[in-house]
């Protein structure tokens, strides 16, 4: 016999740039981003007159910011579906206790599925391949083992994004090699469906020609990274700012998706 494929009323997305949209710019939507969250909910609303849909991820934001300021006030939402990725701005800094950073994160995961929601949760990306941020290629793998602890633990469902290897093309990254591109969020939509076991009508954009291999091509890109991210970046820490500061959650309360 077929299973019955799921539908849900209320949709809760807690997280940081990942989540919110960075990478896929639309013009139309609050803080201007569209992003894989919002092409699920899309998908997920066809199913249910009644569907509502809030996005409480913000950019930038550290493990212990996003449970602080986001799972209570997702609760209060009643959520039937919560999808929750954080930590990944985390093992950008110097310094970094594990797990300590699981500890919260456990905690966390276990208040929302107690709400009786279905929640999922996410595996850090392998980049082992990258140039800068295969170095932390460690602290992903020591995270997602305990990460998949956590979600034994609570009855939460893995997306197993260390395991895609699609994402090794760098044209599913936006030109700061940290966000997802247009096409890699409709890719992680098309990927949190299937996790989900629901049929989806996404398209996956054409990726475009292939990106220039040669040297000097090569050079220029590495520049322009450097100058437009990484000396930002940088900077951020020395002031101790945020590329969240002054950023609100796009979709702050559950409404239908229009």
């Amino acid at each position: 016999m077929l299973s019955q494929e799921p539908v849900f009323h209320r949709y809760v997305a807690l997280g940081d740039s990942f989540t919110e949209g960075v990478g896929d710019p639309d013009a139309t939507r609050p803080n201007g981003l569209r992003g894989w969250a919002d092409r699920v909910a899309e998908e997920l609303a066809t199913r249910s007159a009644d569907f509502g849909y809030a996005n409480l991820a913000v950019r930038g934001r550290l493990l212990g910011p996003i449970v602080d300021e986001q799972i209570d006030a997702a609760v209060a939402l009643e959520p039937d579906l919560v999808t929750i990725y954080a930590g990944g701005n985390d093992f950008m800094r110097p310094k970094i206790d594990i797990d300590a950073l699981v500890a919260r994160y456990d905690e966390a995961i276990g208040k929302l599925a107690a709400t009786g929601a279905k929640v999922l949760v996410w595996t850090a990306y392998d980049a082992g391949w990258a140039a800068v941020f295969g170095k932390l290629r460690g602290r992903s793998a020591i995270y997602n083992e305990l990460v998949r602890e956590v979600a034994d633990r609570h009855g939460a469902q893995i997306v197993d994004f260390w395991r895609f290897d699609e994402y090794r093309d760098l044209r599913m990254w936006d030109w700061d090699r940290l966000h997802m591109s247009t096409a890699g969020h409709q890719n992680m939509a098309i990927r949190v469906l299937q996790t989900l076991g629901v049929e989806h009508h996404i398209v996956m954009d054409s990726l475009g020609p292939e990106l220039p291999t040669d040297k000097a091509a090569q050079r220029e890109a590495d520049r322009r990274w450097r100058r437009e991210f990484l000396l930002p970046w940088i900077g951020r820490r020395v002031r101790g700012t945020s590329s969240g500061d002054g950023v609100t959650a796009k979709r702050p309360t559950l409404a239908p998706i229009r």
